[in-house]
């Protein structure tokens, strides 16, 4: 299931579009008598045959792209730490012509029992191209959902690459999720 939020507006920089984007995952840690709350950045990949089909591959906490063009420099088990605790950079001027599109999103670990956006204090995500900042969203409007896509970048002919806020909401587990989060496309 997803919930459309919709509302977003394309963005791209200049005629080079985005060229190298950060998306930065935070979330309080939880009460010390709780089990710790898990988040995890995500990001797909699709190729020109099948812009919403399968990905050809996922990025996430244990993995980055084959090619090293999508990387997580920081991840957290926890939430500790300040500010932003979970950093993925994608290199999207680097990455193969093959690939039209990259969807990123946000999961929350269900191994404690269930648990949707709701459930956490001061969670947000914030997407950057340099110091312009392409997206910012506490998942308010998902707080009923346990994943949520928050960003989809769409390479168009020229080999330029656009952004879109694309934040929907997901009752997934992270692996369910990873599979289903391409789906749905920017309308």
């Amino acid at each position: 299931m997803w919930l459309d939020l919709g509302g977003q507006q394309p963005v791209s920089g200049d005629n080079q579009g985005v060229q190298k984007a950060e998306v930065r995952l935070k979330w309080d840690p939880s009460p010390w008598n709780e089990p710790p709350h898990h988040l995890d950045i995500i990001a797909t990949t699709y190729s020109a045959d099948a812009p919403s089909g399968p990905p050809v591959y996922v990025v996430h906490f244990d993995s980055r792209s084959p090619d090293g063009t999508i990387n997580m420099g920081r991840h957290s088990r926890t939430g500790q730490g300040f500010g932003y605790v979970e950093v993925m950079t994608l290199e999207l001027d680097r990455l193969a012509p093959s690939f039209t599109r990259v969807v990123v999103g946000v999961a929350i670990h269900q191994s404690n029992g269930p648990k949707t956006f709701g459930h956490l204090s001061n969670a947000g995500v914030l997407v950057v191209e340099g110091y312009t900042e392409l997206l910012k969203d506490d998942f308010a409007q998902v707080s009923g959902s346990t994943a949520a896509t928050v960003a989809e970048f769409t390479r168009h002919a020229s080999g330029t690459w656009e952004f879109h806020g694309l934040v929907r909401g997901f009752d997934s587990d992270p692996a369910v999720f990873a599979a289903e989060m391409g789906s749905v496309t920017q309308p």
